[in-house]
């Protein structure tokens, strides 16, 4: 069952196009990683998903309801956190996640209690007093003490320190335990690798790449250091080996991941003394994803 379902939106502010026929879609009990460059359009793709702003064309559905007809409906299941959290200045921060707490009418006081603990936020100080860090954390307790269906996170760990992230990513991890789904909207490559089950890659309001971090890191290659007995003549020329570089008895280079098993095969035939191998990650995917779309438009090739 999808929760999220979004089919060939466009939103354009006059003449600027800001998201160009944009599909994809979130499963329950899904983490969904939606990444891209600031300025890709991420946010306004949340701001349509939130009833915030019409699309130009396409459909967008939550829980199988129009994101914009249905939102007072759909926002009675959903959390929602930004990533420049405004507060009432002149109150505390307890008083303004138990304010959020009433309005949902379906808080619970004492995960409230267990995750001020966890967050490490004194919820005696007024918000006036507190630092970006903590303004997040007041959104984040506020967030996961409902008991919500699914979680809207747009760049949610901005300001925390990266003890705090940890703290978060145990929240989420736990929402998914629960059945819960999660669309995390962010640019930090490192914390969606952690915790995500699907990645969204939007780039320039398109998006690039949709699948499962496994599936994605077929696109991708293995860095390889190697060291052997007597030189493997022709690795350079390999298939499925690139970025080649020899220093003193070492070479180093980056294989296809579909080709690693023919090229360690081979140079096993050489006598390895050292071998090293470093699995893909998300950051090389996108980095990879973000030249060959800006190639592409410039005519070039990579």
């Amino acid at each position: 069952m999808n929760i999220i379902e979004v089919n060939g939106i466009t939103k354009k502010f006059g003449k600027f196009t800001a998201l160009d026929d944009i599909h994809f879609s979130v499963r329950k009990g899904e983490i969904c990683g939606f990444i891209g460059p600031n300025g890709a359009g991420k946010s306004t793709t949340i701001r349509i998903l939130l009833g915030m702003l019409k699309a130009t064309k396409g459909t967008a559905k939550i829980f199988g309801m129009d994101v914009w007809k249905d939102a007072v409906e759909i926002h009675k299941r959903i959390s929602y956190v930004p990533g420049d959290v405004n507060l009432w200045p002149n109150l505390t921060g307890g008083e303004v996640i138990d304010l959020f707490l009433k309005m949902r009418g379906n808080g619970n006081i004492k995960k409230r209690d267990e995750l001020l603990k966890k967050f490490d936020l004194d919820p005696s100080k007024k918000c006036r007093t507190y630092s970006k860090g903590n303004r997040q954390k007041v959104a984040l307790v506020a967030a996961f003490a409902c008991d919500a269906d699914l979680y809207i996170l747009d760049e949610p760990t901005s300001g925390l320190d990266p003890l705090m992230e940890k703290v978060f990513q145990e929240c989420i991890l736990e929402a998914k335990k629960e059945g819960k789904s999660v669309f995390l909207s962010s640019h930090i490559l490192s914390e969606v690798e952690k915790v995500c089950d699907q990645v969204v890659i939007i780039r320039e309001g398109k998006i690039i790449e949709t699948g499962s971090l496994e599936d994605m890191r077929h696109l991708t290659r293995n860095k390889i250091t190697l060291q052997t007995k007597t030189p493997v003549p022709g690795l350079k020329d390999f298939p499925g080996v690139h970025s080649f570089a020899e220093e003193n008895s070492r070479v180093t280079f980056q294989v296809d991941t579909e080709k690693l098993d023919e090229v360690i095969r081979h140079v096993s035939q050489f006598g390895i003394l050292k071998l090293e191998s470093v699995p893909p990650t998300l950051e090389d995917l996108f980095m990879r994803h973000y030249k060959t779309s800006k190639a592409t438009d410039e005519g070039g090739a990579v």
